[in-house]
């Protein structure tokens, strides 16, 4: 039975990507994880559903000899990278951290992909490479300038470049780069039995930094109050405006990356999003409206290097793959992440 590799999947995307090609395909999954950020419970989970398709290796990939040793043994028919270090103010206080987690360790993955014979490659990018676009590109299209503003997203542009430059020397070497804009929700495969016992996927992160899963901790009490960062953006509202894509349709892209990579053999990139944005206000809006709660929000100072707005144009995806968003509604994202975090312990 062939195998995929997933490095980071016990992670927030990583492990609802892991549940979409185990329920999708016949694939046995091997996920690497060293757990630094990741979460027992989500192995767990999938272990419970998948049963034996789904291996865990605790590990850092930067153990080039391991890896090696397992891309040999399995053979696998893709790997998808998840694996790295995503928080953009901290990248800014450690940059050496995010070039080596980011950089230098994907730097090494391709390398042992080649040595082992490994010829598809889906690689776990950001909407951070474009940086702080002019409103004048927004949405945004995979051909505008990638000029980031934080070693994070500079980190996943110098990878995008490697992949790019490998796959042009290596003409058997493909791979897909998928720019993920703003993912939040929960799996929609969670029940309310499922969530009553404490059991299912979604955004399990402690101190948490996503606008939605703050507004619904705050919608379920685990919060006393959230800041809104900036008022006076040049929008209808004055705050920012972001793409939000629920966490399955991200998920399945990583899905349709692959079948993109069987039948095409030909490398590319693709945003991930909906072409369609949403305020900060606007949110935090829905998130009341949905929980019927109401909390305290704190106006506070713009914080440096937010975009006024950032939305992916999508028809290169939607175009070139099967891909096809199913839950495009903020209503439907919001009330997903607000039963998951209601459930949370």
């Amino acid at each position: 039975m062939p195998y995929l590799l997933l490095t980071g999947a016990s992670g927030y995307i990583g492990s609802h990507t892991a549940y979409c090609l185990l329920k999708n395909t016949n694939y046995h999954i091997l996920i690497v994880d060293d757990l630094s950020t990741g979460f027992k419970e989500n192995i767990a989970y999938l272990q419970e559903c998948f049963e034996e398709r789904v291996s865990f290796v605790q590990s850092n990939i930067n153990d080039i000899s391991k890896m090696r040793t397992l891309l040999l043994h399995y053979k696998f028919e893709a790997v998808i990278h998840f694996a790295a270090s995503l928080i953009v103010g901290e990248s800014v206080l450690k940059p050496l951290e995010y070039y080596t987690n980011n950089t230098l360790n994907t730097t090494n993955l391709i390398a042992l992909c080649i040595e082992c014979g490994i010829t598809k490659f889906i690689f776990s990018s950001t909407a951070a490479v474009y940086g702080e676009p002019h409103t004048s590109l927004i949405p945004i299209d995979e051909n505008a300038p990638l000029l980031p503003i934080n070693p994070y997203g500079s980190s996943k542009m110098m990878s995008e470049r490697i992949l790019y430059d490998t796959s042009l020397a290596f003409k058997n070497f493909n791979y897909v780069a998928l720019r993920y804009f703003n993912v939040a929700g929960a799996s929609m495969d969670n029940t309310p039995q499922i969530l009553s016992n404490h059991k299912g996927l979604g955004q399990r992160s402690k101190n948490a930094t996503h606008l939605i899963k703050v507004a619904c901790e705050c919608a379920c009490g685990k919060r006393e109050s959230m800041s809104i960062f900036g008022t006076d953006y040049p929008t209808k509202d004055g705050t920012c405006i972001r793409d939000y894509i629920h966490i399955d349709d991200l998920a399945s892209a990583h899905l349709e990356a692959l079948t993109f990579l069987q039948h095409t053999q030909t490398s590319n990139i693709f945003n991930v999003g909906y072409c369609k944005g949403y305020s900060v206000k606007e949110v935090i809006d829905v998130v009341k409206e949905i929980s019927g709660m109401d909390f305290k929000v704190i106006e506070s100072a713009r914080r440096e290097g937010d975009p006024i707005e950032l939305s992916a144009k999508n028809e290169k995806i939607l175009s070139l793959t099967q891909w096809k968003p199913k839950y495009n509604d903020l209503r439907v994202i919001v009330k997903s992440a607000y039963e998951w975090e209601c459930s949370l312990k």
